[in-house]
């Protein structure tokens, strides 16, 4: 028997991988995508994402795509009742599982279980404790496709922002940065991969720095999107 499950899609690679491996797994009914973005600037926070590069992504991999808004600033207060909001919903329309593409941090993995728990959806994690330089190679060997999107320049120069994320960017990093980037240091954006039925064109606009951490707008191409 499969169980009707969502992915909670950041528009990284690792959600992306997460899809695929979800996809391999019999026992899974993937029923789509759900991504909270920030209402103020129409993107997936910290990815940076713009709303159409995002359904963009939700069309090349076949699935439909739930939206989640957020408001900005947004106490916790807030987030817990939209995303309380959403899950009854999602219940009741029979979703039994969520699946989120986290690798190793537990506070974020006990954090999603302690929301899920008592609505009757499950968690799952398909990528838990997979060392990430393997991951990462096996990933980019695929040819999963991604950009770095954001930096945090507390760990890593301006200079990696709107770059390809590729072994060599992954072997120049600093030893303590993750090569998958899950301790913050990335964030990315993917456009083609085993999961996608088409890879998508994308151009690197301009590169802001905020807040510490630098922004790559990661900017669709003009293109006709395919039923």
């Amino acid at each position: 028997m499969t169980k009707k499950t969502l992915l909670s899609w950041s528009s990284g690679k690792d959600s992306a991988w997460a899809l695929h491996r979800l996809r391999q797994d019999p026992t899974v009914e993937l029923n789509g995508l759900f991504t909270t973005l920030n209402e103020k600037y129409d993107r997936v926070n910290m990815h940076a994402t713009q709303a159409n590069l995002l359904r963009r992504q939700a069309d090349a991999v076949g699935l439909s795509l739930y939206e989640i808004r957020l408001p900005d600033p947004c106490p916790m207060e807030a987030y817990n009742d939209t995303m309380g909001r959403f899950v009854r919903q999602c219940r009741s329309d029979g979703i039994e599982c969520m699946a989120f593409g986290d690798l190793f941090l537990a506070d974020i993995r006990e954090f999603r279980e302690n929301q899920l728990k008592g609505t009757g959806i499950e968690p799952c994690f398909p990528l838990w404790g997979n060392p990430t330089r393997e991951l990462a190679e096996e990933m980019i060997s695929a040819g999963v496709t991604a950009y770095i999107s954001s930096v945090d320049l507390k760990r890593l120069p301006v200079r990696y922002a709107g770059r390809p994320w590729t072994l060599a960017v992954i072997d120049a990093f600093p030893e303590d940065c993750d090569p998958c980037g899950e301790n913050g240091e990335i964030h990315t954006i993917v456009v083609d991969g085993p999961m996608f039925r088409r890879a998508i064109s994308v151009s690197v606009g301009d590169i802001v720095t905020r807040d510490g951490f630098a922004y790559a707008d990661i900017i669709p191409l003009d293109e006709t999107l395919e039923s």
